[in-house]
């Protein structure tokens, strides 16, 4: 015979236990997200590439009639300063009749004291139909609407850059910008 005794089952403490359990998964929970923060920080863009993809205009050097054409990212933009006539020719049209209905006054921007000046437009310059670049008053070629004209497919803008005649869909996009200053738009993409 043996003199042992039985063994007590060892008891289990549950809420240490628990505790080890919630301390372990927190612990992975923070690494993975150490490890994942860098992989997934260097897929944003460079410096570089951001300084890039705005560009800030001095507007008061176009001229009254002109137009400015800038490239950001490879893809081309226009700044029109448009005269009293062109301003006039934009208001004056029945918005109704239009295919994408839109109103100049909708098409600009605020400067910085929230007013709005009507003489200066900018739009995106890629047609809306295959995306190509549209001519326009500044190569001394005019749409029969007194705009854009894109030779491509014979897309007609107005002055304010809306779509009245032609297979493009939509107006000439209005970008993202804003003033930075009364003088000076920042078009960003």
């Amino acid at each position: 015979m043996s003199d042992s005794q039985p063994t007590k089952p060892e008891s289990v403490d549950e809420e240490r236990r628990d505790f080890i359990h919630i301390a372990a998964i927190a612990t992975t929970a923070a690494g993975a997200g150490l490890v994942a923060y860098p992989l997934i920080d260097q897929m944003n863009a460079a410096g570089d590439t951001k300084a890039a993809s705005s560009l800030e205009i001095d507007i008061s050097k176009v001229e009254v009639g002109g137009e400015l054409r800038v490239l950001i990212g490879g893809k081309p933009f226009f700044i029109r300063h448009r005269t009293a006539a062109e301003i006039t020719a934009a208001d004056d049209v029945d918005i109704s009749l239009l295919p994408d209905p839109e109103s100049d006054t909708d098409r600009l921007r605020p400067l910085p004291s929230n007013d709005f000046n009507p003489a200066i437009l900018v739009t995106s310059g890629t047609c809306t139909h295959l995306g190509c670049v549209p001519v326009g008053p500044s190569q001394g070629l005019v749409g029969d609407f007194g705009g854009w004209y894109c030779p491509c497919h014979g897309s007609h803008y107005d002055t304010s850059g809306r779509i009245r005649k032609g297979p493009a869909p939509t107006n000439l996009p209005i970008p993202n910008y804003e003033y930075v200053t009364p003088s000076v738009i920042k078009i960003s993409l």
